[in-house]
Order: structure tokens, then sequence, then C-alpha cells
């Protein structure tokens, strides 16, 4: 008997939180070796998939402004991806404060 093939895509449990220097995004995908992990990050989301033929998922997750995906760093172990965002430099308001002299 040939294997059910599982249908569609699973959306993997996903955890953004903000910590002190920037932006950490944790996904649980199991059972899927890195080399099939596609990552694409965009300036206000980031797009996660698996290209494993047995256990496919998908996930696009919102990123906080303050994410600056140039700095994007992710490492996978025991069916953790976890993936981590410096937090853009703030930049100054424009203009100059004018003393009165």
């Amino acid at each position: 008997g040939a294997k059910p093939l599982i249908a569609g895509e699973r959306e993997p449990l996903v955890d953004v939180t903000t910590i002190d220097n920037g932006v950490k995004v944790i996904l649980e995908m199991p059972g899927v070796s890195k080399e099939n992990i596609k990552i694409n990050a965009y300036d206000n989301s980031l797009e996660i998939k698996s290209e494993d033929p047995q256990r496919k998922y998908h996930q696009v997750v919102d990123l906080p402004p303050e994410a600056d995906i140039e700095t994007v760093k992710s490492t996978y172990k025991n069916g953790i991806l976890e993936i981590v965002f410096k937090k853009k430099e703030q930049t100054k308001p424009k203009g100059k404060e004018v003393k009165v002299e």
C-alpha cells in the first residue's frame, strides 16, 4: 500500500516577541530538515515555508515596524525555527533647534 499523502499546508505555531535589542520570531516546525525551510523577509512581514514533501508548512507573519530585515539571522534546532531581527536604528527627528541669541 502506498502511504497517503498529507494534503495541504499546515500553519506552524508562531510566537513574535519584542526583546531588548530586537524582535524574535519562533515557529514550531517539527519533522522538517533545515535544507527544506525557505524564509523571505519583507519590510513588514516574514514568509516561512517548508518544501518537505511529507510536512508542508506555510506561514506569513506580520513584523513590528522596528524589525530591521537587513540584520535577520535564523537557527533551526529540534523542530524550533528561531528568527531574530535587530531593531532599526532610531532615526533622529529632522530639523535643528535654533538658539535665540
